[in-house]
């Protein structure tokens, strides 16, 4: 059954009180359109925990630094509704951008702390967009959980800072990252790769997952990122942003490995950018 497409916020609301007088609960999964089986299983996980299920879609521009990778997102409403439409969605929110900012809109959402480094470094703003929108979502949708991939784990930990801050009431739901066969992190941005650079992208994986390997045997931080580093511009990326060890639970930097932790990297092949991260298990 196809979903209904909402692209009003009175009209959203005014579907989600219908919802809740029929005495149902509400699970939203934000996505920027682009969907791919990541996304889905956000939707089937939302599905699994009881809730009826919208799903955003809302390219957002505050939280892109560059305009030209905002004019490079993919977009196709008409394939991710076909996309949904098995798995039983009840809404899909698809505002516009004046609908989402309206005129005059001068209010932003900011979290220190988790937001800085790894991509808060290299794309200015990027977290402030995301926060906002974010915030502007679970209240729209009045949510009473919101589902997130771990692929973006430093966004995952910027949404629970500020739900947490702002005593916002939904469950934020993290769940596990999907990857295609040869291990790639699925991404909306992976569509953009060329030939070569899809044959290549694997390599991210890999060189995460050894460095894991190698720094939960006991080997020095700093050398194995530096290797692992080495591997991927020898795979084939054109620059690294960052690769490096971070605290679980509040993103701080490590230079050893004494507590739970994972490992963050983005890289560029080409013009797209990757990310992916993995826990590092402890012995």
């Amino acid at each position: 059954m196809k979903p209904v497409i909402v692209r009003t916020i009175d009209e959203l609301r005014e579907r989600v009180r219908g919802l809740r007088k029929q005495g149902h609960t509400v699970g939203l999964v934000p996505t920027m359109g682009a969907l791919h089986a990541g996304h889905l299983s956000l939707v089937q996980a939302a599905k699994a925990d009881g809730h009826k299920v919208i799903v955003s879609i809302f390219v957002n521009p505050t939280q892109f630094n560059d305009p030209k990778d905002l004019d490079k997102y993919p977009r196709d409403e008409a394939a991710d509704v076909a996309l949904l439409a098995p798995l039983g969605v009840d809404i899909v929110w698809a505002p516009d951008v004046d609908e989402m900012y309206a005129d005059g809109f001068s209010t932003t959402v900011s979290v220190s702390g988790v937001s800085e480094g790894l991509c808060g470094a290299t794309r200015p703003g990027h977290f402030d967009g995301v926060a906002t929108v974010v915030t502007k979502l679970l209240l729209q949708a009045q949510a009473d959980a919101a589902y997130f991939g771990q692929k973006d784990f430093q966004q995952l930990a910027v949404i629970n800072r500020f739900v947490t801050d702002l005593n916002i009431p939904v469950e934020i739901v993290g769940c596990p990252i999907l990857r295609e066969d040869d291990g790639l992190a699925m991404s909306s941005r992976n569509v953009r790769l060329s030939e070569t650079g899809r044959k290549t992208a694997p390599a991210l994986f890999l060189a995460l997952s050894k460095a894991a390997e190698d720094i939960e045997s006991g080997n020095d931080v700093t050398r194995v990122l530096a290797h692992a580093s080495k591997s991927l511009l020898e795979a084939g990326f054109t620059s690294i942003d960052y690769l490096e060890l971070r605290a679980s639970d509040n993103l701080s930097p490590m230079a050893q490995f004494d507590r739970p932790a994972r490992l963050f990297a983005a890289a560029f092949l080409g013009d797209v950018r990757l990310i992916d991260n993995v826990v590092v298990k402890g012995r």
